[in-house]
């Protein structure tokens, strides 16, 4: 099977997680800068596309497994990759859900941890 352009994968996750708490939702024609069109929880960035590559933030250790596994590439600026932000170039709705739902557990737990 073909994989699904990282865009309509974004927008299948945004129709499946959109209901919950705290979500907000990527914003339409938002200028181009880090996170502003990325799903978010309590205004932290938890899953966006970046150059054609669905990105999700994952603990360091999920990320490491990823790559290990071939499932994701690195993702960073500068040259240096980000250790919990995850490349995930190929895929479809169905196998970035459970990822995305990971995603979005990890950005509450580091929220609640600061509160």
């Amino acid at each position: 099977m073909a994989s699904v352009d990282a865009a309509d994968r974004l927008a299948a996750l945004v129709d499946t997680l959109a209901g919950e708490p705290d979500v907000t939702l990527p914003e339409p024609g938002a200028p181009r800068r880090f996170g502003s069109r990325a799903l978010k929880v309590d205004g932290a960035a938890f899953a966006m596309v970046v150059r054609g590559a669905l990105v999700l933030k994952l603990p360091e250790d999920r990320v490491a497994a990823l790559l290990a596994d071939g499932r994701g590439g690195p993702f960073g600026g500068r040259g240096r990759p980000y250790r919990e932000w995850v490349a995930l170039a190929d895929g479809e709705p169905a196998t970035d859900l459970p990822l995305a739902r990971e995603a979005l557990a990890f950005a509450r737990a580091r929220r609640d941890a600061l509160s």
